[in-house]
């Protein structure tokens, strides 16, 4: 009796990391590369040789995307910028939304033509809008890159085109997806499935994602395909469910059919398995910091993103803490300026580092409001002087 309970705890021992290192082996079986992301902790649930580079065909447009959208949002361009299409952009084969040379253009339609259609036009008109020439853009995508970490990345065009020592890895897509689905504005063209351009002309196109499990897999909204001789059939995914939202990567696949259905599996494993949890939003105080020579004395911090933890399902959940380290403030200061950061605690060890800003932005007090505060401070007693409080 003794030996059959021996053996009937050594079958519970065993049997939950067998099956879970299954669930993990059984995935992208036939990628050449791989990786399954959470995104708002960056947590990797699963890689396959994530770090070895290869051709990213049209995942390359993440970037131009990334960079389209981030001028945007600090004011260079806008989405209703008109656009005149170059030789250079309406001469590209491969997808496209068939450019003529001196066609215009809104920006807006220009993006969807690349996070619907993959149009390696549209991606080469937006991209000499912004910067000029391809080349010039193609030197801020290399630039971007490494500000966010992705080591193993070189862009050499802007669409994805197979050339020589143009490459990336599973791991810096996903660093790079990561990056691009805090815009809802991407997100808002990724996740569409079929539109129109030019629809009131006799030019009209029909444009269809090519990534159809946004149509056939509940949750997914993005983000971008690739396929070319060199890349073979390649995907970046997200899909975001009760309020979780996984990245995955998938590079070297035969065929859309198998590449579909293996960032799906991965997919449902991350669902199936893990789920997040959310500590503080962007919107919580951490704090009431004074203001050198602001207009206002004190400013309320908080973190630049939510702070979550990602969980697995059925088990204990991690046990985190976190602190605060703050720079002294000077006006003047923006919101969205980075003034310190949150380190988030794992039994005592920095697992994540997160940004912390101002509530709102201050502006520089002048000579006059600095006197008059100095005075009321002094009545107030909230100033010592000679090392004695005035209360």
């Amino acid at each position: 009796m003794k030996k059959l309970f021996l053996l009937l705890m050594t079958m519970v021992i065993l049997m939950v990391p067998f099956n879970f290192v299954l669930a993990e082996e059984g995935l992208a079986k036939t990628s050449k590369s791989a990786i399954l992301m959470e995104a708002s902790t960056g947590e990797i649930i699963f890689e396959k040789n994530a770090h070895e580079k290869y051709a990213p065909a049209s995942m390359t447009k993440m970037m131009t995307m990334l960079l389209v959208v981030e001028a945007i949002k600090n004011k260079v361009i806008d989405w209703e910028d008109i656009v005149t299409a170059s030789e250079n952009a309406s001469s590209m084969g491969g997808s496209q939304i068939l450019l003529e040379t001196g066609e215009k253009m809104s920006v807006r339609d220009l993006f969807k033509g690349v996070a619907i259609a993959s149009g390696n036009d549209a991606s080469v008109a937006l991209a000499e809008y912004l910067y000029g020439t391809e080349e010039a853009f193609v030197s801020m995508m290399n630039k971007r890159s490494k500000e966010l970490g992705m080591k193993n990345t070189n862009f050499k065009n802007v669409h994805g085109l197979d050339e020589a020592n143009h490459y990336s890895t599973a791991y810096d897509l996903a660093i790079l997806a990561r990056e691009l689905v805090k815009y809802d504005e991407v997100l808002k063209y990724t996740s569409i499935y079929e539109d129109y351009l030019r629809i009131d002309t006799p030019r009209k196109i029909w444009l269809v994602n090519t990534n159809k499990l946004v149509r056939f897999y509940d949750g997914v909204d993005g983000l971008k395909t690739g396929h070319t001789a060199e890349a073979g059939y390649c995907l970046t995914a997200t899909a975001k469910k009760d309020n979780t939202r996984f990245i995955a990567v998938v590079m070297g696949l035969d065929d859309s059919k198998t590449r579909n259905a293996e960032v799906s599996e991965m997919l449902n494993f991350a669902f199936a398995q893990y789920q997040t949890e959310q500590l503080l939003s962007k919107d919580s105080v951490l704090g009431t910091v004074e203001v050198e020579k602001g207009k206002k004395k004190y400013v309320d911090v908080v973190p630049t993103e939510d702070v979550t933890v990602l969980n697995k399902k059925g088990m204990q959940k991690k046990n985190v803490t976190y602190e605060i380290e703050i720079e002294k403030i000077k006006a003047p200061i923006k919101k969205g300026d980075i003034v310190g950061e949150l380190l988030l605690k794992e039994d005592d060890e920095v697992i994540r580092r997160i940004n912390i800003t101002v509530i709102e932005s201050i502006e520089k007090a002048n000579f006059l409001e600095l006197y008059f505060r100095y005075l009321t401070d002094i009545f107030t007693g909230d100033i010592k002087l000679n090392n004695r409080s005035i209360k």
